[in-house]
């Protein structure tokens, strides 16, 4: 089975928001064997709705629209299906109902004629009932299409797609199972990763597919089968992962899609009884903030001395102006003191520290824009490592950031 995820809205054409919606929908179809042909966004115009509506007929099993359902006359969505299925609205008592209880209810007035309106639905539609909002979803046919439209409000959409939509396809549709695993790898490009696994990846099964998905610092390698035996794929997929660790076993951090690396660190430093800290610089709290990200870092994580500027390194972590003077602001010295100033401040077991030019230009030192060190002290002692991660600046801080997790994590990996 295909689909096809259709977002309406002028203000996602031009960036006014973000369209998560295609993404939530793609997931949960995918979920249930139904692969997702295209996705497109498209303007609140009548016309445009209905040639979208034409060009996917016949093309996917499933069109799920999203978008201009709301009481005002900018929302255009139901007057185009009524128009490309040769229907009428009429009013639906139980809608009214509905959307009249939950005004009165939400927003303690009586639900005005805009609210009653969005009861107007298409004669012909079957309609998927909106508990938590007043937009109801509506389901239509024509020739071999099955045509969704729902409230662009993302916890509405969330709501009909689990309760509604979902449950419909299930009992409607035999589908395929369509397994998916993630190997997360850190510390090493996608060209790298690529070239380690090339004869792998060349003899994998014809029924398994293999994405890489890069961000700086890290790549998500995703294996993707489809069939009719889900023991079988499953098994299949088990087997390929088992090849995997032993060639990149090294890089390889987690197997879901929420192991990102600070997921993967709070985890090891939950598990060792462990503390961390930081001093950071060039990357103005990036670091802090990806750890912080995580639900029960407070566990572990003990703070944070953001020293931007070269005199809150010697006011805040007390480095000594001699050091500065003699090796610059950004050298591996300064990154060393700075680490071991945050670990004894902080009274932490690791501290890591990042002191860099991210750029566009030079600041407190000559040194070259993206060069970046990244400083570690633990109990043992304090090391620092040198990086030239070039530009832009937002490459230099995200790397940078990345790369400060992944060597401590290594570290704690070795104790």
């Amino acid at each position: 089975m295909k689909a096809a995820v259709v977002t309406i809205g002028d203000e996602i054409l031009i960036g006014q928001i973000t369209d998560t919606n295609s993404g939530y929908i793609a997931k949960a179809l995918d979920k249930i064997g139904i692969g997702v042909y295209e996705t497109r966004s498209i303007s609140d115009e009548r016309h445009h709705i209905m040639d979208t509506l034409s060009y996917f007929q016949n093309r996917v099993d499933v069109v799920v629209v999203t978008g201009g359902l709301g009481p005002t006359k900018d929302d255009v969505t139901k007057m185009a299906f009524c128009e490309y299925f040769d229907d009428y609205l009429v009013r639906n008592e139980e809608v009214e109902t509905h959307v009249i209880a939950l005004i009165e209810r939400a927003m303690n007035r009586p639900a005005s004629q805009i609210n009653k309106d969005q009861a107007l639905v298409p004669s012909k539609a079957k309609i998927l009932h909106n508990a938590v909002g007043t937009a109801p979803g509506m389901l239509m046919k024509r020739a071999d299409t099955i045509y969704i439209s729902l409230p662009g409000v993302p916890y509405e959409m969330k709501y009909l797609v689990d309760n509604e939509i979902i449950p419909f396809l299930i009992e409607r549709f035999e589908r395929p199972y369509i397994i998916h695993k993630t190997i997360i790898t850190h510390g090493q490009g996608e060209s790298l990763v690529a070239e380690r696994i090339e004869d792998w990846e060349n003899n994998l099964p014809d029924f398994i597919k293999l994405a890489y998905l890069p961000n700086p610092g890290r790549v998500r390698l995703r294996l993707s089968a489809r069939g009719t035996d889900e023991a079988f794929l499953q098994n299949s997929i088990n087997t390929e992962v088992e090849k995997l660790k032993v060639l990149i076993g090294d890089i390889i951090i987690g197997f879901d899609e929420g192991d990102t690396i600070e997921v993967v660190l709070g985890r090891i430093l939950k598990q060792k009884g462990k503390t961390i800290a930081l001093a950071e610089s060039c990357t103005g709290g990036k670091i802090a903030q990806m750890i912080t990200s995580v639900a029960g870092s407070s566990a572990y994580f003990k703070g944070s001395a953001v020293t931007y500027a070269t005199e809150a390194k010697v006011n805040v972590l007390k480095i000594e102006q001699q050091l500065i003077d003699v090796f610059s602001v950004v050298s591996a010295q300064v990154a060393e003191n700075m680490a071991l100033k945050a670990r004894q401040l902080f009274n932490a077991d690791y501290a890591v520290s990042t002191t860099g030019n991210a750029g566009p230009l030079k600041g407190d030192s000559a040194v070259e824009v993206g060069t970046v060190f990244i400083g570690i002290a633990t109990a043992k002692g304090v090391y620092s490592e040198k990086l030239d991660l070039g530009q832009p600046r937002e490459k230099v801080i995200e790397r940078a950031a990345n790369k400060a997790l992944e060597k401590i994590y290594q570290e704690i990996l070795k104790n």
